[in-house]
Order: C-alpha cells, then sequence, then structure tokens
C-alpha cells in the first residue's frame, strides 16, 4: 500500500500530500507538457483525487485544453500538478515530492510528439497519443461497469 507522500514547490508557498496510485511516473511528450516543464517532458506520477493543497491561494491554475488543466506556484512558478478541470484525476509532477527518487519510471506517452533531439535510455511502455487516448477512453468506459 502506498502512503501519503508530501511535497512543494521551490519557494514554499505550496505545500501538499497525495497517495500516488503507485510507485510509477511516466513522462509525457505532448508539446504543452514540453514548453510547460521547460524540458524533455513533464514527468508526473498519477494521485488520482487524493491531492491536498495547504495554500490554494498561491496556486496558478492555466485551463490547457477542454479537459485539462496545468497548476503552478503563483510566486516561483514551479510546475506542480496537471489535472482534469472536473477534478477527476490528478497528475503531479514526479520532481515536486520531496522524495522524488521514490518512483521508477515506467512509461512515455506522446511519443508521436517527441522530438528527435533527445530521448531517455530507460526501457519504458511507449505509446502515440491515439494509443494514450485510446487506453484512456476504454479505462473510462470500464470504472462504469
Amino acid at each position: 500500500m502506498v502512503e501519503h507522500m508530501t511535497g512543494g514547490c521551490i519557494c514554499g508557498d505550496v505545500r501538499f500530500s497525495a497517495v500516488p496510485k503507485s510507485m510509477e511516473m511516466g513522462a509525457c511528450h505532448c508539446s504543452l507538457c514540453r514548453r510547460w516543464s521547460g524540458g524533455a517532458g513533464f514527468l508526473g506520477v498519477e494521485c488520482g483525487t487524493s491531492v491536498k493543497v495547504e495554500n490554494e491561494a498561491a496556486l496558478g491554475v492555466y485551463p490547457s485544453s477542454e479537459y485539462g488543466e496545468r497548476v503552478f506556484c503563483k510566486t516561483c512558478g514551479s510546475t506542480l500538478f496537471w489535472r482534469m478541470q472536473d477534478g477527476s484525476d490528478t497528475v503531479v509532477s514526479s520532481q515536486a515530492f520531496d522524495d522524488a527518487d521514490a518512483f521508477r519510471f515506467v512509461s512515455e506517452i506522446f511519443v508521436d510528439e517527441k522530438p528527435d533531439n533527445y530521448a531517455f535510455a530507460n526501457d519504458t511502455k511507449k505509446m502515440t497519443s491515439a494509443e494514450f487516448f485510446a487506453a484512456y477512453a476504454s479505462e473510462q468506459g470500464h470504472q462504469h461497469d
């Protein structure tokens, strides 16, 4: 069973706790995540609805699609969460956790959008954007069975 884990931004204005669904992280290579994270994709940990933030007023929220939003610290700009606008799921930046080394790197999504100028050495499960959306739709259908 995964325990509550804590984390926060660079400046400390935002502190949070969350229960990861597993001790695994994945990378998203979509163009929005690469621009948002300022690097080789967003490295995230699935945390469902378990995220609790101590100082909600310090959060900046950018609605980046019809369904998702990106959450950051208003003071220092740290990348913190990608979440569904309806609050049904949150993916926490793996590097925002106090114990960021705890996660195994297991998957990459939107590999069809990844530029050729970088690659991870880890052996990961890779999915294109179409494969990801199909898997997500299938998962949502099974949750309502």
